[in-house]
């Protein structure tokens, strides 16, 4: 999982997640910003124009009220009025026709004002003057009321709803008797519709989306275009602070305007829904903007990265193409100046770094080939010293006709150590095993029948190369410490398989002499291991030279590298095997 994620850790993706996060971040704050902005903007314009439409709204009602105290002020002025009253306080009741006589001076009032149900004239003592039939003031209203007309003094008073009639809404006005120096001489009782008070047209022109409520000093409703509210509610609505009110799990716009007139409230609550409106239209074109926004960016931005990040990702083909062959400099002209002296500074580091491999491969071949001399010198020396030794013990104990035999073979080792067919340092493995045939038909003239040996190798490895001589020292250390150390008949075995990798020869040298203890053991393999000269004597030498040379020649391939391995023990005889890689024709180290 995470390496299917680093492959999409590209400097592309990341300059597009880095643009995009920065656009998002932007578009966001943004689109908050002037979200935020416009609705307060719409708010505060709606309720600035409710406000105003409130005002206007009242004066409708004042000047409906202006317009009742208008006529009762005509009515309370009326000269006929003012002596029927002067006659009732100086204690002459009117006559019936008298108070019939009312009607041209009272009907005014309704003549001219729309919503007038009645208007009812009583005495000081609150007997009812008009209209005819018998009455009571004190039945109609409460003395609060008859109170508050006489501090009044001539002006009207609204009362409200009246207690005997909900549907319609009361006011009263003291007469003030103008030859009686203002003296308070009687009442005048205004009975109102309610429904002239309510306001059913909206403020905005569609119906249904405000709510307007008229609402006296008590608390009470006297109009409504929305009769779901209750006393209980009003209360708080009246006494609230905030613009902003929650009704039923709703929000609404509260607007309040108090008419001087009447002393009542007119309330506007406005669902915030409908004043808001608009703003899902400004939510959707701001999502929209953003959306188009971020893709007409996501073109741009993988536009720009991929001009960015192409000669880069040529550069990197290029780099990579190293793998297949040598150091190759790049051609490619970029128009950005950081781009090009990117490549300026690759195509510099190529041309020195070749010129550097150049020089350590050169050195490299000539080290290699002055330790490939310095072993074979070293292995050339040592071999004719015994051969010559073993000619010398043959000579003392032979006689001269069995020897022609041994004088051939010698002949023919001299020649493959020294020339060989190839005269240079790969032989076949047939060749290498026909010279250890040599070798040890020469060795057996010194040993006789103290020495038996076998080779087996199947005919199908003998054209296999590998160096010349790397078997040979291998055996020779057979014979010395092995053969020759031993008393009693001695057995040499050479047996070549294929390894289990089915790519490598195995060659195994064995011997039934008498061994290595562990100690010498040790330290032929740690020099093996090391690849440090052995301080032992002996067999080190030989073996560590034949490791030397078989990392000069194929170095590490696979698992199972090329090499020896040593198994021994002291009087359990020595087995050294040699892993060789089989391969397709010649391998030359130049």
């Amino acid at each position: 999982m995470l390496r299917k994620m680093n492959r999409f850790n590209t400097l592309r993706n990341q300059m597009l997640l880095g643009f995009l996060f920065v656009m998002l971040i932007i578009l966001f704050v943004v689109g908050i910003v002037n979200f935020d902005s416009v609705s307060r903007l719409l708010k505060n314009n709606a309720e600035k124009h409710i406000q105003q439409t409130a005002i206007q709204a009242n004066g409708r009602l004042e000047a409906i009220l202006n317009q009742i105290d208008s006529l009762t002020m005509q009515v309370a002025t009326n000269q006929y009025v003012q002596q029927i009253l002067l006659n009732e306080l100086g204690g002459k009741q009117a006559t019936f026709s008298e108070r019939q006589a009312l009607l041209t001076s009272i009907k005014i009032v309704q003549t001219y004002a729309e919503g007038v149900n009645s208007v009812e004239l009583y005495s000081s003592s609150n007997r009812r003057l008009f209209p005819l039939d018998e009455g009571d003031l004190n039945s109609k209203v409460s003395q609060k009321w008859i109170q508050s007309a006489k501090e009044e003094k001539g002006r009207i008073v609204w009362i409200g709803i009246d207690p005997l009639d909900p549907e319609s809404v009361l006011a009263i006005r003291s007469v003030s008797l103008m030859d009686q120096w203002f003296r308070p001489g009687g009442y005048l009782l205004i009975r109102m519709k309610r429904e002239v008070f309510k306001i059913n047209e909206s403020l905005s022109g569609e119906n249904g989306r405000e709510t307007m409520l008229v609402v006296d000093r008590n608390y009470s409703l006297i109009a409504a275009n929305d009769d779901q509210f209750t006393p209980s509610e009003i209360k708080p609505l009246i006494e609230a602070d905030e613009p902003v009110v929650l009704i039923d799990k709703n929000k609404y716009m509260l607007v309040k305007q108090q008419s001087a007139v009447t002393g009542w409230t007119l309330l506007i609550l406005t669902p915030i829904r409908t004043i808001t409106s608009g703003i899902s239209v400004l939510r959707t074109a701001i999502f929209v903007s953003a959306g188009i926004g971020t893709l007409l960016f996501i073109l741009l931005s993988f536009l720009l990265s991929t001009i960015i990040t192409r000669p880069v990702f040529k550069l990197i083909k290029t780099m990579r193409s190293a793998r297949l062959g040598g150091l190759k400099p790049t051609t490619q002209i970029s128009s950005t100046i950081e781009i090009n002296e990117l490549n300026h500074s690759y195509n510099q580091m190529v041309e020195h770094m070749n010129e550097l491999i150049e020089l350590v491969y050169e050195k490299e071949i000539i080290q290699s080939r002055t330790e490939l001399k310095a072993l074979q010198a070293q292995i050339h020396p040592h071999f004719l010293f015994n051969t010559l030794e073993a000619l010398y013990w043959s000579l003392q104990e032979k006689q001269e006709e069995e020897l022609a035999e041994y004088v051939v073979a010698m002949a023919d080792l001299f020649r493959y150590t020294i020339t060989g067919p190839n005269k240079e340092e790969w032989v076949t493995l047939g060749d290498e095993l026909e010279h250890i045939e040599r070798y040890l038909l020469i060795m057996k003239m010194r040993l006789g029948e103290r020495m038996t040996w076998s080779i087996s190798s199947p005919p199908a490895f003998s054209s296999v190369p590998m160096p010349k001589l790397l078997i040979q020292p291998l055996v020779e250390n057979a014979v010395l410490h092995g053969v020759e150390s031993r008393i009693g008949p001695g057995d040499i075995s050479i047996n070549v398989v294929l390894s289990e990798d089915a790519k490598h020869l195995v060659v195994t040298v064995a011997d039934n002499g008498k061994g290595m203890d562990e100690d010498m053991l040790n330290r032929i393999v740690t020099a093996l291991s090391t690849g440090k000269m052995p301080s032992t004597k002996g067999s080190g030498l030989g073996i560590f030279n034949v490791q030397q040379r078989i990392r000069l020649y194929y170095g590490r391939t696979g698992r199972e590298h090329p090499g020896l391995t040593i198994h021994s023990g002291h009087n359990e005889g020595t087995n050294i095997s040699l892993i060789i890689p089989i391969q397709m024709g010649e391998f030359h180290v130049v």
